[in-house]
């Protein structure tokens, strides 16, 4: 067991996470602009089906992260799915997985800066948007820069402010609905009159899955964040069982709230249906209070993103898969250049957001849509492989299950198969087919990245066979990854 202090190393990761923090950070990481804004498009899609489309895409996430429950508390390891995925399927799946879980994060952080830019723009109309969207990306850097401890206060303010504002809304909506608040009278007609339930058939339910999905990315991050905290297991254990009544509670129900108090088609895509039902409700300054909560979600996801993108890097380099100074971390157990190079890679997008809006920015922006269910897709493989495997190995370390195995695992990766497929057919082609490429660019990679190195000689891989759960062999969870010599559980050197 390592137990060396990040001052005494050099590339271990603090362990300065508290429990608090990664409860609110499991509370807060399904919400993301896209809950207040994006919301707005798939009420203008499907109508009051929106509800189906949020229940659709809750059910996956939940069972997803309960498969990821099931691994990160055998093996609570900083670099989570990409561990399992490289120990059930071989070093070609990390590497796939991470690298495509730093690039939808690492363009989430340029995306995130400029909208919320743009947010302050409402503020101060008189300031370049672009000089606003650096200088968000350098505070928060500065944030992830100083401490893991850090990085957990601030996203624990800000999913703070973010779940207390949903409750309210939900508390208050709710009041009118039942027709308790003053003026209100208790009806649901709006679910039904403006052209059904469904007004434009069943089709448009399943089509916003993926911007809704999108839009619930986040709730995977706890296992990530828990191995620099003392108490990974119970943290993961936690979080993974309760994310089902945080998705139903805020998004089912927010959407039900909506699509009941205003007829459906009154909302105007593009601009967040809260405005619209605060001014109902006869909330003073709903515009401004919405504008701040929004630039809160955004800040949020500026912060957690560039913490994922340069845990993601640090697991990266560990496995020889990114250059190896990207394990490197300072006195305070913060991977410093995995940090900047993220940054970097923000102020790029940054900059193509405003050079080339309608060409490479947007072609970042689309190329990600599909990313996070290829990456749901390798955790339900993993769990398919690891679970038999840990069952015939070491069984004891299985002590947070999925239900229904191995049919519950098929089912869903047949969903997110059948979900990605409906996309050729629908209005989201390009999202899936840039998606694709992405991952096409980076298993490539990897396959020259590994010749490259057999001619230089590399070691021979170990068989995932021959791998056990971490748990089984008492290795300290938050120190897994300390070293880029460390032989975790599975790892293969080539």
């Amino acid at each position: 067991m390592h137990t060396d202090s990040p001052a005494e190393r050099s590339d271990t990761l603090g362990h300065a996470l508290k429990r608090r923090h990664l409860t609110m950070l499991s509370m807060g990481g399904v919400i993301g602009a896209g809950f207040f804004v994006g919301i707005s498009a798939i009420i203008g899609q499907a109508g009051p089906g929106a509800i189906l489309t949020c229940l659709i895409c809750g059910l996956i996430v939940f069972l997803v992260m309960r498969m990821l429950g099931e691994m990160a508390v055998a093996k609570p390891c900083t670099g989570s799915f990409t561990e399992y995925a490289r120990d059930a399927m071989g070093n070609w799946a990390g590497f796939a997985t991470g690298w495509l879980f730093w690039y939808f994060w690492v363009v989430v952080v340029g995306i995130e800066a400029v909208v919320g830019a743009t947010l302050l723009g409402r503020w101060f109309p008189g300031v370049p948007l672009w000089l606003m969207a650096a200088g968000l990306l350098l505070i928060m850097t500065v944030v992830n820069l100083l401490s893991v401890g850090n990085f957990g206060e601030a996203e624990y303010w800000f999913a703070g402010i973010k779940v207390a504002v949903i409750i309210a809304f939900l508390v208050l909506a709710g009041l009118y609905v039942l027709g308790v608040w003053p003026g209100a009278d208790l009806s649901f007609s709006h679910l039904t009159a403006h052209g059904g339930f469904l007004p434009n058939g069943f089709t448009p339910v399943m089509v916003g899955v993926v911007a809704v999905i999108f839009s619930m990315t986040g709730a995977e991050l706890v296992t990530i964040a828990a191995a620099e905290s003392k108490e990974p297991a119970a943290a993961i254990r936690r979080a993974t069982s309760t994310v089902v009544f945080r998705i139903l509670g805020f998004f089912v129900g927010a959407t039900f709230l909506l699509v009941t108090m205003l007829p459906w088609d009154s909302y105007v895509v593009g601009e967040s249906p809260f405005v619209s039902a605060l001014e109902v409700l006869g909330i003073p300054g709903a515009a401004e209070i919405l504008n701040f909560v929004v630039l809160v979600a955004v800040l949020s996801c500026l912060n957690s993103g560039l913490y994922t993108a340069s845990r993601m890097l640090f697991v990266l380099g560990a496995h020889r898969d990114a250059p190896a100074w990207m394990t490197a971390v300072n006195s305070r157990g913060v991977p410093l250049k995995g940090v900047l190079s993220c940054t970097f890679v923000g102020y790029v997008c940054i900059v193509a957001a405003y050079v080339w809006p309608d060409t490479i920015f947007l072609y970042l922006v689309t190329s990600s849509g599909a990313i996070c269910l290829i990456v749901y897709i390798m955790i339900c493989l993993s769990e398919l492989v690891l679970r038999r495997r840990w069952e015939r190995i070491s069984p004891e370390v299985l002590q947070f299950r999925v239900w229904l195995y191995p049919v519950l695992p098929v089912v869903v990766t047949i969903v997110i198969v059948t979900i990605l497929g409906g996309m050729w057919f629908t209005g989201a082609r390009a999202e899936l087919v840039q998606s694709l490429i992405a991952f096409a660019v980076i298993v490539a990679a990897y396959h020259l990245k590994t010749r490259y190195l057999r001619r230089r000689g590399g070691a021979r891989p170990t068989p995932p066979e021959e791998a056990a759960p971490a748990g089984a062999m008492h290795v300290d969870a938050a120190s897994r990854l300390e070293t880029p010599q460390t032989a975790i559980s599975g790892d293969r050197a080539d």
